[in-house]
C-alpha cells in the first residue's frame, strides 16, 4: 500500500447501550484524549463548543517519532444521531505548506453509530491523505519502505482507534 492509495482504517466495536448514549460520548471532542495514545489535548475554536459542519477544533499530538505536534480540525460530516466526521488539517505547515481546506486534509477521522437490536455498533474510521503528514515525511526520508511504513501507521492507528472505540464502550455500558 502507498500513501498515493490514501489508505484506510476501520474498526467496529459492539455497545451495550442505546445509540443515543454512545452518540453523546463519540461528539465530545475532548474524549478521544483520555483512550488515544497520540490525541492528548482538544479545544474547540471560533467560539464553537458543539459539533457542527464547519466547526472547527485544534488538537495537540504526541508520538515518539514525531514528537509533538498541532492539528486543526473542521467537521465535514455531522449528521446526528449516526456519523461525526472531521477532517484534519496541518495549520502550521509542519509536514508541508501549511493546510486550510477541508477537501485536501492530512486525515479524514469518521465515527459511525449504527443500532444493532437494542444496542449499537460503534465505528471508527481515518483515511489518510491526500495532503502531506509525518507519514510522508517518513517515506521521503525512506522511500524504498513505503509500504512498510505505511503499513506500519496504519498498525498504530488501528492500536490507537481500539483504544478510543473500548474506552467509549466502557463508559457508554457503565452508564
Amino acid at each position: 500500500m502507498r500513501i498515493a492509495d490514501r489508505p484506510t482504517e476501520e474498526v467496529a466495536v459492539p455497545v451495550d447501550a442505546p445509540p443515543a448514549v454512545v452518540w453523546d460520548l463519540v461528539t465530545d471532542i475532548e474524549l478521544p484524549t483520555r483512550f488515544s495514545p497520540e490525541l492528548h489535548t482538544v479545544r474547540w475554536l471560533d467560539g464553537a463548543d458543539v459539533p457542527a459542519v464547519g466547526a472547527r477544533f485544534e488538537g495537540h499530538n504526541r508520538n515518539d517519532l514525531l514528537g509533538d505536534w498541532r492539528t486543526v480540525s473542521e467537521v465535514v460530516e455531522y449528521t446526528a444521531p449516526r456519523v461525526f466526521g472531521w477532517a484534519v488539517l496541518d495549520a502550521d505547515g509542519r509536514f508541508g505548506p501549511a493546510g486550510a481546506d477541508p477537501a485536501h486534509p492530512v486525515a479524514t477521522w469518521r465515527f459511525v453509530v449504527d443500532p444493532a437490536g437494542v444496542g449499537t455498533r460503534l465505528r471508527l474510521a481515518v483515511r489518510l491523505g491526500p495532503a502531506p503528514s509525518g507519514l510522508t515525511a517518513a517515506v521521503t526520508r525512506a522511500p524504498g519502505k513505503e509500504e512498510a511504513i505505511v503499513t506500519g501507521r496504519l498498525t498504530q492507528l488501528r492500536h490507537g482507534m481500539h483504544a478510543t472505540l473500548d474506552g467509549i464502550r466502557t463508559l457508554a455500558e457503565a452508564r
